[in-house]
Formats: C-alpha cells, sequence, structure tokens
C-alpha cells in the first residue's frame, strides 16, 4: 500500500519555556536577557514569584499537554501527522527539537507560536530562533512559519467559551454584572513607533471575543511590565483597578487573552499580585480560567494545521507565512 503523503508532515509548536525548579531561574532569566547578568534583586523577585506558584513553571507540561492532543486530534481520521514541541527560553530548546524533526524523516514542517498575537519582540525572536537553527543544521526540510493567528475564529470561540463559563460562574453575576477587563502581556511602547502590530491584534482580539459574548462595554489593560527604565504600553492592569475603584466599580472578571496557558504571569501576576492589589481596593476579582488543553484550543489549532497543508497553494506574490 503507497505511503500517505500526510506521514512526513511535522508541526512545530513554538513557546516560551520555563523553569523546572527554583535553580534553573538564574540560567532561565540568563536565557530571556540574552547573556546579560542579572540583578541579584531582580533574580531574588522573580524566585520568590516562582516559590509562591509551587517552585516551578506548569508551562512545560502543559505545553507538551498541548502538542499530544493536537497530535491525536490531528490524526483522529487516519492522517499521520507528528507534533513536536520547541522552547525558546528553556529545554526542550528550538534547535534541540529541530534535530529531532531531521533525524525523523520529516519532509514538511509548519511551525506557530503558543502566542496568538504577532510581535518583532515575542513572536519574531521565535522564529529568529527557527532561522539560525536552519542555518546551523544545515536545513533542507521545506519550512512554513505562521507569524500570528489573532483572529482565528475558533480561538475567539475557546476564549469566548471560558468568558462565557466565568461570568456564569460569577457572584450575583445576572443582577450585578461585572466589570470585563482584558489583558494581555505588556511590550516597550517604542514597538509603536517601529510599526509593530502587536497593540493592534491584542486589541482585535478582545474586541472580537466580546462581541461573540455580546458584550458592548469593557476595557483592556497591559500586565507583566518588564523590569527595565523605559516606557511600557498601557494602560496597567493596576491603573485600571484604580480607576474602577474611583468609579464604585467593584466587581471585575479579568479575561487574559494575550495567553494560552497557566504559567508565571497568570499564577502569580494576577492570582497573586493583582488579587491582593484588587482586594486592598475592595474589589472582587475573579479571571476566567486559561485555556490550556481545553478541546476548543486543540480544535483552534488543529484548524491551522489543516488550512496550511490542505489548502492550495497562495497566490505568487501573496504569501500568508513567512
Amino acid at each position: 500500500m503507497p505511503e500517505s503523503p500526510a506521514l512526513h508532515r511535522g508541526v512545530l509548536l513554538l513557546a516560551h519555556g520555563g523553569p523546572d525548579s527554583l535553580d534553573d531561574i538564574a540560567p532561565f532569566l540568563s536565557n530571556i536577557r540574552g547573556g546579560r547578568p542579572t540583578p541579584p534583586e531582580l533574580l531574588h523577585e522573580v524566585r520568590e514569584r516562582y516559590r509562591i506558584i509551587g517552585g516551578k513553571s506548569p508551562l512545560l507540561e502543559i505545553s507538551r499537554r498541548q502538542a499530544q492532543a493536537l497530535e491525536r486530534f490531528l490524526n483522529a481520521g487516519g492522517r499521520a501527522y507528528r507534533v513536536y514541541l520547541g522552547m525558546r527560553n528553556w529545554k526542550p530548546f528550538i534547535r534541540e527539537t529541530m534535530q529531532e524533526i531531521q533525524r525523523d524523516g520529516i519532509m514538511q514542517l509548519f511551525c506557530f507560536c503558543l502566542a496568538p498575537q504577532n510581535s518583532a519582540k515575542s513572536v519574531g525572536l521565535y522564529l529568529q530562533h527557527v532561522r539560525e537553527a536552519e542555518r546551523q543544521l544545515g536545513w533542507e526540510i521545506p519550512t512554513a512559519c505562521l507569524e500570528s493567528w489573532h483572529d482565528e475564529p475558533l480561538l475567539i470561540e475557546a476564549f469566548a467559551e471560558r468568558l462565557r463559563e466565568a461570568l456564569a460562574a460569577f457572584p450575583g453575576a445576572p443582577e450585578d454584572p461585572p466589570a470585563i477587563l482584558f489583558t494581555a502581556h505588556s511590550l516597550p511602547e517604542r514597538v509603536l513607533a517601529e510599526g509593530d502590530p502587536y497593540d493592534r491584534e491584542v486589541r482585535h482580539t478582545a474586541a472580537a471575543v466580546a462581541r461573540r459574548c455580546g458584550i458592548s462595554e469593557y476595557r483592556f489593560a497591559y500586565q507583566s511590565q518588564g523590569a527595565t527604565a523605559e516606557t511600557w504600553l498601557g494602560p496597567s492592569v493596576e491603573s485600571v483597578l484604580e480607576d474602577l475603584s474611583r468609579a464604585e466599580k467593584r466587581r471585575v472578571l479579568l479575561c487574559p487573552i494575550g495567553f494560552l496557558a497557566d504559567h508565571v504571569e497568570i499564577l502569580y501576576d494576577i492570582d497573586v499580585a493583582f488579587q491582593r492589589y484588587a482586594t486592598e481596593r475592595g474589589i472582587l476579582l475573579r479571571r476566567t480560567a486559561s485555556l490550556n488543553d481545553s478541546p476548543s484550543l486543540i480544535r483552534a489549532m488543529a484548524a491551522l494545521v489543516q488550512r496550511h497543508f490542505e489548502a492550495p497553494e497562495a497566490p505568487a506574490g501573496q504569501p500568508k507565512l513567512s
């Protein structure tokens, strides 16, 4: 029987990575900072955050579950895809995973980030690691990389599903609906002047989720600003919570549409720091559950893969992928 062409199709999921233990935090931060020394006070602060959330990041485990669930979904109809996971800042590193892909004899590769909104400071860095690994490994496998999937309809529905669930569980919501606050990870403000699409895309995702849920009034804020002196994108979550408190709005449902999985920016920044900030101002703060490896997210990811491998070639001069 002739071998199905799908047998040689590979999918590479690109993720941020996170430390597996408190001892990993120093080298993990060194990777993030490009080898620059980490100030002792910053190292202590980050270490304390991870200690509070359990001593490590859950991101690798969750990302692996996402990859495994996606592979099962794609192969349910008999097609044989292989789904791989490569991390930018921790093990398994992107280059290591691409070596594995070479050894496995994959003939076509499609990769995308587990971060749906595109920025040169996030997705762009992941793709730089892919291209650098290609050069180092003498890469000959045709490889396409999707830069953005912020408006994928099934992703919007996955976030909307979580928002509807959280609204249904919010105490007294039918009589007194909470203020809706969408958030995404902040970036240096200079990206706007550089024409970066990130701010536009995260706001587009938030607006699309709100529409899907029939929500006409909501707020948007940036969270998890970096530890540098430069100006970061705002408004900050803290400033929005302050504004809501002054307006006597003391019930808030936060929906982090810039993140797909539980990690320190969810489990500490939201569940600890923002929760404490809100409580001090008499605000009842809840958040939507992360997508993690939910069936809705897996369907959204599968749609990206199937669209790439099953769609006809894009017209010349109109590439959808980089």
